[in-house]
C-alpha cells in the first residue's frame, strides 16, 4: 500500500517556513558584526555653529573718577603766644600777605622795659665773669664760686632771649603767602596766651580730597597725572599726592588726594569736584557686555575658541565698563571671541566657527570715537 504526500498547500507552507528560519538567523548574524558598518549612518550629530570675530589687545589707559572735595593746600589757625591788648589791625580781613608780614600788633607794655633791665645783668654778669676767670688763672677763686658766676651769665642769657621772643610774639608774622581768611579780634581786645584769634589760607594751590574703592586703590601711586572738574565744567591740572596705606574703617575705602595749582587764585576752597586720576597702560580687549558671563567661581569670564576650534572660558578682569563696550584684561593678544552662539555651547566642546559678517552692526559702539 503507498504513502500518500502532503497536499500541495501544506508543503508550501513549510516551504515558506523553513525560508522564513533561515532569513532571521542570517539577519542575527550580520547585526552583530565586530565592525562598524560603513556610510553616513555611523556619523554623530554636526558641531554646533558659532559667530566669531578675531580681536586683537590695544593698549587703554583707564581714568579712576572719584568724587571729592577742594581745600585749601594749607590752612593754620592763628593762635596768640603772648597776651596783650590789639593795638592795631595792619591786616584787613580777606587781604593777600606775604611770608613774614606782620598780622597783629599787640600792646608791649612793660616788655621793653624788662628786656632793658635784662639786657643789663647779662653784662654785669659777663663782667664778673671775666673777672673769675682772671682770678682763676692765678688760683685764687674756688672752682664752685666760678661756675656759679658762669651760670648767672647762661640764666642772664636765657631771661633775654626770653623777652626777645616775647616781643616778637606781640607783632605776630605770615608763616606763609596767603589770604586772611578770618579776623576775630577788634581794636582793643584782650587776646589770651593759646587764643584763636584768625586763620591764613594758602590758595596757591588746592588739594582734592576722595575716597578710592577698595579694588581700585591697589593700582594708585602717588605721582600719577589726575585732572580736577569744576562744576562748572573747567579742569585743572593736578597730580596723585596721596594714598593712605590703610582704608577707613567706616567706609573702607582709602582716602586720597590730587593736588593742582591754582594760579588765578580762585575761592574754591570747600567747593565739591571730580577726580580724573590717569591709571597706567594697560593691554585690553574691547568687546560688548553681553559677551561678559559667570564661570564657576563666579568669576567674570569670556568664551572664545582655540586653535582647535574647541570653546575656552577665560576669566577676566574689567577694567572699565559702560551701557555700550567692556574693557578686559586677561585674554591672549590676539583672540577668537565668540560673538554669535556662545550660549548653546559648552567650554571643551567643539564646533564649527563662522566668522562674523563685517557690518556696521556688528562693530562695538564708540568705537571710534573712543581713543585708547
Amino acid at each position: 500500500m503507498s504513502r500518500r504526500l502532503p497536499p500541495f498547500p501544506v508543503l508550501l507552507a513549510i516551504g515558506l517556513a523553513c525560508l522564513l528560519l533561515v532569513w532571521l538567523v542570517l539577519g542575527d548574524i550580520q547585526g552583530f558584526r565586530d565592525t562598524p558598518p560603513e556610510g553616513d549612518e555611523a556619523e554623530g550629530p554636526a558641531p554646533t555653529r558659532v559667530e566669531v570675530v578675531e580681536r586683537q589687545a590695544q593698549a587703554h589707559a583707564p581714568r579712576l573718577v572719584l568724587q571729592g572735595q577742594l581745600e585749601a593746600y594749607r590752612e593754620v589757625a592763628l593762635r596768640a603766644r603772648q597776651m596783650g591788648r590789639v593795638e592795631a589791625l595792619p591786616v584787613a580781613l580777606g587781604e593777600r600777605v606775604s611770608r613774614g608780614q606782620t598780622l597783629l600788633a599787640l600792646a608791649r607794655e612793660e616788655l621793653p622795659a624788662r628786656l632793658a633791665q635784662a639786657e643789663a645783668e647779662l653784662a654785669l654778669a659777663r663782667s664778673e665773669l671775666e673777672g673769675a676767670e682772671r682770678l682763676r688763672r692765678r688760683e685764687l677763686i674756688s672752682n664752685p664760686d666760678y661756675l656759679r658766676l658762669k651760670s648767672s651769665v647762661n640764666q642772664a642769657l636765657a631771661e633775654v632771649a626770653s623777652l626777645h621772643r616775647q616781643l616778637d610774639d606781640t607783632r605776630p608774622e605770615a608763616p606763609f603767602d596767603g589770604v586772611l581768611d578770618r579776623l576775630d579780634v577788634e581794636l582793643g581786645d584782650l587776646v589770651q596766651v593759646g587764643e584763636t584769634w584768625g586763620s591764613l589760607v594758602d590758595d596757591s594751590r588746592l588739594t582734592a580730597i576722595a575716597a578710592a574703592p577698595q579694588r581700585e586703590a591697589l593700582g594708585l601711586v602717588p605721582g600719577l597725572a589726575a585732572k580736577i572738574r569744576l562744576l562748572d565744567g573747567s579742569q585743572l591740572d593736578g597730580v596723585l599726592s596721596y594714598v593712605a596705606s590703610r582704608a577707613d574703617d567706616s567706609t573702607r575705602s582709602f582716602p586720597v588726594e590730587v593736588t593742582a595749582a591754582n594760579p588765578e587764585r580762585r575761592r574754591l576752597a570747600g567747593a565739591s569736584a571730580s577726580l580724573m586720576i590717569q591709571l597706567p597702560k594697560r593691554q585690553v580687549h574691547r568687546l560688548s557686555p553681553a559677551l561678559l558671563e559667570l564661570n564657576e567661581d563666579n568669576q567674570l569670564a569670556v568664551k572664545h575658541l582655540n586653535d582647535d576650534d574647541r570653546v575656552l572660558l577665560t576669566p577676566v578682569e574689567l577694567v572699565s565698563a559702560d551701557a555700550d563696550v567692556a574693557r578686559v584684561a586677561g585674554l591672549p593678544d590676539r583672540v577668537r571671541l565668540i560673538t554669535l552662539g556662545g550660549g548653546f555651547v559648552d567650554p571643551g566642546e567643539r564646533v564649527t566657527a563662522v566668522s562674523a559678517p563685517s557690518t556696521p552692526a556688528q562693530s562695538i559702539p564708540g568705537e571710534q570715537r573712543d581713543a585708547l
